[in-house]
Parts: C-alpha cells; structure tokens; sequence
C-alpha cells in the first residue's frame, strides 16, 4: 500500500480575541491506501481540527500536509473544494440531508456540486444498491429510520468513487444494533473496494472497528498503534459466511 496521507509537524493555532488557542501542537502521522483508522481523543484533544484538515475543509497554521502526492498547504479554496469533491467523502452524525428531497437526489448532489452530470442516475442508484437501500430510492429521510439516513448518508459519500471516506462519530445517533450494521458497511467499503476509511470518534467500540487507532490529547499524538483483534461487524461477519455458498449451488431446505 502507498502513502495516501502525509502529515508533517501540523499545528494549528486559533485567536479568540487576545487568547490564542494550539488545537494542535506538532503533529506527524502516515496513512497508507487501504487502511481503516480511527481517530480517537477526548473533547478538546484536537481530533475534530484534524479531521478537518486532513478533509480540507481547513488548512494547518503551520506544517505539511500531501495528499496522495499533492501539497494541500499550497492551494486555494477552490482547488481544496475540488480536492473534496474528487478524493474524499464525508459522513455525519446528524446524517446531514436534505429533508424535502427524495433518497435517489439526496445522493446525486454531489455529482450536481461538482459538474459530473454524466450517468448521475445511474451510480446514485448503484451507491444505493451498495448500502442495501435500493427499494428506497424515493423515499424522504423523515420517512426512513435514522439508521436508513445513515445508509443514504453513506451512499452519498460513495458516488464520486472517494479514496477516503471520513466519517465523523457515524454511529452516535443510532441503537448499538443499528450502529453495528453501519461499521459493517464501513469495513466492508474497506475489504471489497479499498477504500481508505478514517473514523473520528470518542466511543471505544466504534474505533475497535478499524485497524489502528490513533489518540490524541492536547493536541499531540499519545498513542499510534494497529489493533491485535480487530472487531468484525456482526453484519460482516454473517455476509462473510453466507458468500461461499452463494458461490455455488444453493443449499436445499
């Protein structure tokens, strides 16, 4: 796997009138394509202005930042929207959709917002199909169940085909039930399809999810290490299972 994302002695200084704030303090850290990571710390730690920058929807006071090869500390805001737009989706606590419009349009903005009008119907559907929420497409979110808006929320991270999905405490909204059925998908975005998915969450459950965990405190990295048992989605767990028998012949009652 390569380099995806390169962060070099990131800091990033606030001033709220006379008092100036260091959210983060010299941070250098390495994700490779492929990886599933979560992003830890508690409130105050730094991890949310780290999820925004390495998201570019926000640059460092000082430090380096590449991704996938490209010098984001260099470019403009337009040049970080298309950055946003072509590498990188995003998923929600609170969903984030548009409540008068269908599922099936929810998921095609961002095709509209970044110009690719071409078979913009067509992979709405297909992003659909991928999180099991094809006989949804016109229903509105206050017709679905928050664990449905989250599959909606995700199939629209998915239809410009990102190499990162950011999801920032995806499951916080959600039963324990429903939010295992969501890691599910994430991992399975990351097996199937190599996504590279990065969790930004305070709850430990959600981050044994992935396959490294970084935490954060003060703004530094305190700790940096992968998981020795990664925790499967029950959801996962039983598609893994069922796929050698969709393999060959169906299995008589």
């Amino acid at each position: 796997m390569s380099d995806l994302i390169v962060v070099k002695d990131l800091t990033k200084v606030y001033h709220m009138g006379d008092v100036e704030v260091q959210a983060l303090r010299g941070i250098s850290l390495t994700i490779r394509a492929g990886e599933m990571v979560a992003i830890m710390g508690p409130s105050g730690s730094g991890k949310s202005t780290l999820m925004n920058i390495i998201g570019c929807l926000d640059q460092p006071t000082d430090g380096e930042y590449h991704l996938d090869g490209i010098d984001v500390g260099g470019l403009n805001d337009n040049q970080l929207a298309g950055i946003r737009n072509e590498k990188i989706g995003f998923v929600f606590q609170q969903y984030m959709l548009l409540q008068r419009t269908s599922a099936l349009r929810n998921v095609e903005l961002p095709m509209l917002y970044g110009g690719k009008g071409s078979n913009r119907h067509t992979r709405a559907l297909a992003a659909l199909e991928a999180v099991g929420m094809s006989d949804r497409t016109h229903h509105k979110p206050n017709e679905l169940s928050g664990g449905q808006q989250q599959r909606v929320a995700i199939a629209r991270a998915l239809v410009n085909e990102p190499q990162i999905i950011m999801a920032d405490e995806p499951t916080g909204a959600l039963d324990t039930h429903t939010g295992e059925e969501i890691m599910g998908i994430f991992q399975r975005l990351n097996q199937e399809q190599g996504i590279t998915v990065i969790l930004v969450t305070h709850e430990h459950d959600v981050a044994n999810h992935a396959e490294r965990i970084i935490s954060l405190r003060d703004g530094v990295v305190e700790h940096d290490k992968p998981l020795k048992e990664r925790m499967i989605s029950p959801a996962l767990a039983a598609l893994m299972e069922a796929e050698p028998a969709s393999a060959g012949e169906a299995p008589t009652a």
